[in-house]
């Protein structure tokens, strides 16, 4: 028994004729008949008197009627919970991220997520680079955004940021006024970085490693904020990202030449 075989006949029920079922149910009228006989065969009994151009219920097809729109009733609205459920996500994702994106790139993000699944919970974990790495391994996040490189092939990995590296610099410094700021301008200067195992350590140092500039004396901090907000001391530049920018007093120069840096989400591969 199928289930287009239950609306035919509830159609035809329903018009008191082949032809107008088979026009409400937009198919030929030699199909219709045809499925109408196999639900008949199958089921060893009419349930239709067939009275000229006109039909009508039999006994047995009036007893049969109420069983089978049940069925389509039944059907319509567990596929209307189906779609319920798919436009009304819910439940719970676990978001790691660098520091030095977290406090700038995921305010409006997690805002807009709210807004389109009101019903889903967001738990962020705020870590280092290699900390999420083995989180995301162990599946104890769901997803990571990271700057890139990132080693490991079980991962697949979305772009979603990429931006030029910076300098900021108190406003008396030398350089403050420049439109942008050699690295090897910088060379002789101590650098205010994120401690050993910060993403944004490495890209900066790299920076200037690829530049073929030796490796600045640096004083490491342990939060981004460190490095966004006024420098302890008043000659000492920083690295840091652009979205720093509107959160601080000192100017900013992109570096020269342009080193970007790119922010990525990472889910592990068996997730995706």
């Amino acid at each position: 028994m199928e289930l287009h075989q239950l609306r035919y006949f509830c159609a035809v029920a329903e018009t008191g004729s082949f032809s107008r079922a088979a026009q409400h149910s937009h198919v030929s009228q030699p199909s219709l008949s045809q499925q109408i006989l196999k639900l008949e065969g199958e089921l060893g009994v009419r349930l239709f008197d067939r009275l000229g151009r006109s039909v009508r219920l039999t006994e047995v097809g009036k007893a049969f009627l109420p069983r089978a729109l049940s069925v389509l009733r039944e059907l319509e609205a567990a596929r209307g919970d189906v779609v319920e459920s798919k436009e009304s996500v819910s439940g719970q994702v676990a978001v790691g991220v660098i520091p030095t994106v977290a406090p700038y790139f995921l305010p409006p993000v997690l805002a807009a997520f709210a807004k389109l699944f009101p019903k889903s919970t967001v738990t962020v974990v705020e870590e280092i680079t290699p900390v999420l790495l083995e989180r995301l391994r162990a599946g104890s996040i769901d997803i990571a955004l990271l700057a890139l490189p990132v080693r490991g092939h079980e991962f697949e990995a979305l772009p979603l940021i990429t931006e030029p590296l910076f300098a900021a610099l108190p406003r008396n410094h030398r350089l403050s006024r420049n439109k942008t700021v050699a690295l090897g301008e910088l060379r002789k200067e101590p650098f205010l970085l994120l401690r050993d195992g910060h993403c944004f350590r490495e890209n900066a140092i790299g920076a200037c490693a690829r530049a073929r500039y030796p490796r600045w004396p640096s004083i490491a901090a342990r939060k981004s904020a460190s490095c966004a907000f006024p420098i302890p001391r008043p000659h000492e530049p920083s690295a840091r990202s652009p979205f720093a920018d509107a959160h601080s007093p000192a100017r900013t120069r992109p570096s020269s030449p342009v080193f970007p840096s790119q922010a990525d989400l990472l889910a592990r591969r068996s997730c995706c």
